[in-house]
């Protein structure tokens, strides 16, 4: 029972979870909510409080506690309008900083508006402060310049507190003065403003993975459309160079053919010729028969794929535990992956190869390490490696040539669909090696193309 309870729990936590935008995204969110409509307005809030705190009589108010409260806020203020220069000259300056950094400026200014802002509740009334309603725009306006889940959340219910504890304040003043005679009945209950807080808190951050959920489906249905298309064009290159060449080819293979059955048995010389042009004839023949293949393979259908239940399975079918290799298999992977919008027989091929490749390095009996982890522009990173005999360095270039192969059954085309079925999605593939301490391949697999082709 507890199981089941713990599964319904994961799946409403996914069921709210939220990838946060893009870099870029987060910039623009940042420089239009901050920077272009935010420092203006806060250079006037700022303008408008200076005055009526230190030459406007609109704060006084005949009690001692509330003179010291308003004496700190006038002392606060202060300290919030140079933390606020400090911030608008790094946001005026953000293009030359990193993006992390800048997240953590306009956190920590929003909080202290926060802060400031229930400095100012408190000598206005406390819960029935007709400043709540900006406590409002404030969890608005952090959500948009916050989207990062944790940090929006977190910012918004501190700044919800921060509206509780300066009510909460005013009864204590209120009370500690007891002066409750004057004190003017609410005139809404003060519970319903501080549920409101919450809800205005849970509903921004709700709108936010709908635009999230509905951003990612755009993206998956444009990344579908070009991948699509991307695997069209090479499908059609290749039959179109096949078709072109196979023909002349055959041509070729015939004359040559009719030629060496002609020729006299004492011209050794040009039968060893036409031999050498029959054998290169169908040595295209064969490069251009696995031209076609590759164009077969692009007539699949995209998945989106998990990177990490591929590799088990790919796993699972060349180290079956029914034969009882004496491999070990080191695993690394990171908890969380990007979804690869792949053809399943094109990833398919790429880590079967691979692994059927380590563990013939290591003679059925070693170590393999299969590694996944997220890579830089919304990549998953894949390492197989080896504690194998290695590739020497001279012959690094030339592994992943069609056809090229040290071992003696080997057709050479391992590798090169390996590199093939990796190139056609904008993935890279390279060899890290040295004699006598094994291989590893390092796979980069794009997640989102559209943003590589943007950038």
């Amino acid at each position: 029972m507890n199981s089941i309870r713990w599964q319904t729990f994961e799946k409403f936590l996914r069921l709210l979870a939220a990838e946060a935008p893009d870099t870029e995204q987060q910039s623009f969110r940042i420089r239009c909510m901050e920077r272009n409509l935010g420092l203006p307005v806060k250079a006037l809030v700022i303008g408008v409080l200076f005055y009526y705190l230190f030459y406007s009589r609109w704060f006084d108010t005949p009690t001692s506690a509330r003179e010291i409260a308003m004496e700190v806020i006038q002392r606060f203020f202060l300290v919030y309008v140079l933390i606020n220069v400090a911030g608008a000259i790094l946001l005026v300056g953000m293009s030359q900083l990193p993006l992390s950094f800048i997240q953590w400026v306009v956190f920590v200014v929003a909080l202290l508006d926060g802060l400031f802002l229930a400095g100012l509740t408190l000598v206005t009334g406390g819960f029935d402060s007709m400043l709540f309603w900006v406590f409002l725009g404030l969890i608005v306006r952090n959500a948009i310049s916050v989207p990062v889940a944790p940090l929006q959340i977190m910012l918004n219910l501190l700044v919800s507190s921060c509206y509780v504890l300066a009510g909460l304040l005013d009864l204590q003043i209120a009370q500690f003065e007891m002066d409750q005679a004057q004190i003017e009945p609410m005139t809404e209950p003060f519970v319903l403003r501080i549920v409101l807080l919450f809800l205005m808190t849970l509903c921004c951050y709700g709108v936010q993975v709908l635009v999230d959920r509905q951003r990612r489906a755009d993206e998956e249905a444009r990344e579908y459309a070009l991948r699509q298309e991307q695997l069209r064009v090479t499908s059609r290159l290749a039959a179109e160079i096949a078709h072109q060449l196979k023909n002349p080819l055959g041509i070729i293979n015939n004359a040559a053919f009719n030629l060496q059955r002609n020729v006299k048995e004492g011209k050794a010389t040009i039968t060893q010729q036409i031999k050498i042009i029959r054998e290169e004839v169908e040595r295209s023949d064969r490069i251009i028969t696995d031209m076609m293949g590759y164009a077969r393979l692009a007539e699949g259908k995209l998945e989106k794929l998990n990177a990490i239940e591929e590799l088990d399975w790919a796993i699972e079918r060349v180290f079956p535990v029914a034969a009882h290799y004496a491999v070990q298999i080191e695993r690394n992977y990171a908890s969380v992956l990007p979804p690869l919008l792949m053809q399943r027989n094109h990833l398919s091929e790429i880590f079967l190869n691979l692994l059927q490749n380590a563990r013939e390095a290591i003679n059925g009996n070693g170590t393999v390490q299969v590694q996944a982890r997220y890579g830089e522009n919304y990549s998953v990173v894949v390492c197989i490696g080896d504690n194998g005999p290695g590739i020497p360095s001279e012959l690094r270039d030339k592994i992943f040539e069609p056809y090229f192969t040290t071992k003696l059954k080997g057709s050479g085309l391992g590798l090169a669909i390996v590199k093939h079925n990796v190139e056609i999605y904008g993935g890279t593939v390279k060899v890290e090696s040295e004699p006598g301490k094994g291989a590893r391949f390092i796979l980069q697999l794009p997640a989102k193309s559209l943003i590589k082709l943007r950038r």
